[in-house]
């Protein structure tokens, strides 16, 4: 029996995959309140935490031997959780609505549209609603005086790549899920990398042991790019994030376009 080979191709300006882009926007643009919860609560726990836990914290030392503020510390971490919130709620619960319930991957195979067209398409707008959420949360970080450097123009870059790196790893996750109990094991990945990638306190705070745990953790590559950034502490290190997050991203689409190309056109 001859195999189906999907091919995994960028995504250009005027590709197909942008017809899902926009089928996505014309179905959100009624409800940007989304958007809107989704951006509150990272910016919530940053107020909680200038107003109430900065006061009781002494300074943190950067890697570049600069101090800053606790706030100046978890603000960079909690853009980074909040690209990756964004980025995986489409790329996760709304991906497997559209697949099992709504029948919408069918629809659009019945057209021109190809698998790495829907899978393209899917991670892309999970990108762009993850940079939405960013960008608001950069501008609260400005507004507050938490960016320390000029480097901190990159912040939003980095976000957009944590979100690229989420979205192709939870569309190619969501495409093994049987059902919605299936997503507990989401949460259950999520909120542990969320409390512990270095957000809330620094690498060397663990013991020795689980410190190669954390840095395994890609919310905790994200965090080293976005507060590198926005404190100015600049190094190889966010070398290594970049990559491990470029390398996720690519992976995560290149298994998410076979498996949409042999669950859908078998």
């Amino acid at each position: 029996m001859a195999t189906l080979a999907v091919r995994v191709l960028p995504l250009s300006l005027y590709g197909s995959g942008w017809r899902v882009v926009e089928r996505h926007y014309l179905v959100y643009k009624r409800a940007w309140v989304v958007f809107l919860t989704g951006f509150l609560e990272p910016v919530l726990y940053l107020f909680s935490i200038g107003i109430g836990v900065a006061d009781l914290v002494g300074k943190f030392e950067l890697p570049n031997g600069s101090l800053v503020g606790y706030t100046e510390f978890v603000a960079p971490a909690l853009l980074a959780a909040a690209a990756m919130q964004g980025a995986l709620y489409d790329s996760t619960f709304g991906i497997f609505f559209r697949m099992k319930y709504g029948k919408l991957y069918d629809a659009m195979l019945a057209t021109p549209l190809r698998p790495w067209d829907v899978a393209t398409g899917e991670v892309t707008w999970a990108l762009l609603r993850g940079t939405a959420y960013s960008a608001m949360f950069v501008l609260v970080m400005v507004a507050m005086g938490l960016t320390s450097s000029w480097w901190a123009v990159l912040t939003l870059p980095a976000a957009m790549l944590i979100g690229y790196a989420f979205a192709g790893a939870g569309m190619a996750l969501t495409t093994w899920m049987k059902s919605w109990q299936d997503f507990e094991y989401v949460q259950l990945v999520v909120v542990p990398m969320f409390l512990f990638s270095g957000t809330f306190y620094p690498l060397d705070t663990y013991p020795s042991g689980l410190q190669w745990i954390v840095q395994a953790t890609p919310l905790y590559q994200g965090v080293v790019l976005c507060r590198g950034f926005a404190t100015g502490s600049v190094g190889g290190e966010l070398v290594v994030a970049t990559v491990y997050l470029v390398a996720m991203g690519t992976l995560g689409m290149g298994v998410a376009s076979r498996r949409l190309g042999k669950l859908l056109l078998r």
